[in-house]
């Protein structure tokens, strides 16, 4: 009984150690994917709209619900930071139609070759859609859509931890591309409603 007694600070000591460097280690954490930092599209209308359409699957072949951010999020964080209402009526509606990443096996080769080889196994592809319009109550004013669509492939040796940071890359490259998608196709197809 004493020796279990005196062994149980230190299990306690022990378990609470491992917790808290689990939690701690930096590579447990990916930074938000934020456009604070660019400027705000402002537009002349009394209200932004951002609507999250696209309904995740959380199943096979779909494995967005996987990632460290996923993109429906940053899809919906680039509306919340670019875009601003500087108006008095009207309302620009600014809608998530799609943000999936879909997985796919690739064929691998078997045998002396396939353990002498390390294949891509995986292939990611990450496709994003937003479609976007202006109202004046229900009388649609203007529409339009951006797409952006990226890949990557996977060796089939790598690790939880570095498929995580390819999936949070594989985020931020569609997103850097949806970002110059957005920008350019609101500032075209809705020049009438930006303010200079």
């Amino acid at each position: 009984m004493l020796a279990y007694v005196r062994r149980l600070p230190f299990s306690v000591f022990l378990f609470g150690l491992v917790a808290a460097c689990a939690l701690d280690d930096p590579q447990n954490r990916f930074a938000e994917i934020t456009y604070a930092h660019k400027p705000e599209i402002r537009l002349d209308v009394g209200e932004v709209r951002v609507e999250q359409a696209y309904l995740a699957p959380g199943k096979d072949p779909n494995v967005e619900h996987r990632f460290p951010v996923r993109p429906n999020d940053a899809a919906v964080r680039w509306a919340q930071d670019r875009l601003e209402a500087e108006g008095d009526r009207l309302v620009f509606r600014y809608i998530v139609r799609e943000a999936s990443a879909v997985e796919t096996a690739l064929a691998t080769e078997s045998g002396v070759t396939g353990l002498l080889t390390t294949d891509q196994s995986e292939r990611y592809e990450a496709r994003i859609v937003i479609d976007m319009e202006v109202l004046d109550g229900r009388q649609v004013q203007g529409t339009a859509r951006a797409e952006a669509r990226r890949s990557v492939t996977v060796p089939e040796d790598i690790s939880l931890r570095e498929r995580e940071a390819v999936w949070y890359k594989l985020t931020e490259d569609v997103m850097k591309d949806l970002d110059s998608q957005l920008e350019e196709t609101i500032r075209s197809a809705f020049f009438p409603y930006i303010v200079l």
